[in-house]
């Protein structure tokens, strides 16, 4: 007598919130040496900020990621107000994300603002126009009745951006956003948080510079070749394993805050190691769980710092847990009844929206939790 399998009907998961980049990248744009000077100066495109991996948002709205319905979106910036700022604060980097083409050829840059040293009063400098309405203006300021229209020295519009905009954690941000924007906001963070922690070249330790639009670094040591840098990405696995009875298994790792928590199995791939293997490495290391048959589910960025989260999943050959006590606390496996009622008792609780871990458990589940 055959016995159906319960990866049988297993299908790709139909949405991730950190998959849903759809822009034209334009590649070969990146090493035009004039490329922000003309693209900040086209009234269609969007500026968006980022700030060691945290996303702008209009202030007031930082204050929203823990609500359930509501709807977040990015703070922008006129691109020919920004222009003038690159040359005065050389700390700030530029990242060319791309274009949606079409009608309007909507181009989109993201300006991270990390290494901006903070406004310091009257003596900040400021980059007024010709009328002297310049960062100000652009938040919509007014100054005092009777003042006159002078210059004066004042924090720069992106110096002002760092108080007048709330700054969101890119999984707070991304479950609220409209498609377009999470892909802005995934990739803005990635670059981000990448020249954020790569300063100096991994190979002679000299400085590194921005290039090719904010997509590389350029080491600053003309003896090693001024080699060209990109980010590095690290591939992780992730896996829900379903027994012959299709239970899910869940656990706990010591190291998560809410105690709580319970997840699936994930882990880094090692050197040398194919994705299917390190699936079953990972479980085994973790739970002591046998693993047969592996599928593909799904792959979003995850960019906490660097990682390629890679889903599958998995049925057990084995049903004795043995967690490895370390990094793994606790494991259990649950029927669809006995997972709701550990989430209704709140005996449990089910991983973040932005995280993939959500949707492998929501497509074992049968809907969303």
């Amino acid at each position: 007598m055959s016995v159906f399998s319960p990866l049988a009907l297993t299908q790709t998961l139909p949405f991730l919130p950190l998959a849903q980049g759809d822009i034209d990248y334009q590649v070969e744009r990146r090493e035009d040496p004039d490329l922000f000077a003309s693209v900040l100066t086209a009234p269609q495109t969007t500026v968006m900020l980022v700030d060691g991996g945290r996303i702008a948002v209009p202030k007031g709205q930082g204050a929203l990621t823990e609500y359930e319905n509501v709807a977040l979106r990015l703070a922008t910036l006129p691109g020919a107000y920004v222009l003038p700022e690159l040359a005065t604060h050389p700390q700030v980097i530029p990242m060319f994300l791309g274009s949606y083409g079409g009608a309007r050829d909507e181009q989109v840059v993201a300006i991270d603002v990390t290494r901006l040293p903070a406004a310091t009063g009257a003596a900040s400098s400021g980059v007024p126009d010709s009328a002297f309405e310049g960062a100000d203006d652009a938040f919509g300021a007014t100054s005092g009745s009777g003042a006159s229209r002078r210059p004066h020295a004042a924090a720069s519009l992106l110096q002002q951006a760092r108080e007048r905009f709330d700054w969101v954690d890119l999984r707070g941000f991304a479950p609220h956003a409209s498609s377009r924007e999470a892909g802005q906001a995934t990739t803005a963070a990635t670059l981000s948080v990448w020249h954020m922690r790569q300063r100096h070249c991994p190979t002679c330790g000299a400085p590194v510079t921005a290039a090719m639009g904010g997509w590389a670094q350029r080491c600053t040591n003309e003896d090693d070749g001024h080699r060209l840098l990109f980010p590095r990405i690290e591939p992780a696995v992730i896996v829900s394993v379903v027994d012959a009875q299709d239970r899910l298994l869940l656990q706990h790792n010591n190291a998560w805050q809410t105690t709580t928590m319970y997840s699936v199995s994930a882990g880094f791939v090692e050197a040398g190691e194919n994705l299917e293997h390190a699936c079953r490495r990972e479980t085994r290391e973790e739970t002591g769980i046998e693993l047969g048959e592996v599928r593909y589910l799904g792959s979003q960025p995850w960019p906490f710092p660097a990682s390629l989260m890679v889903a599958f999943k998995a049925r057990a050959l084995s049903t004795d847990i043995r967690v490895d006590g370390g990094e793994t606390g606790d494991a259990r496996w649950f029927t669809r009844d006995e997972y709701t009622q550990a989430l209704a008792s709140g005996r449990v609780t089910p991983p973040v929206k932005a995280a993939i871990a959500r949707y492998m458990i929501e497509e074992w589940y049968g809907h969303e939790l």
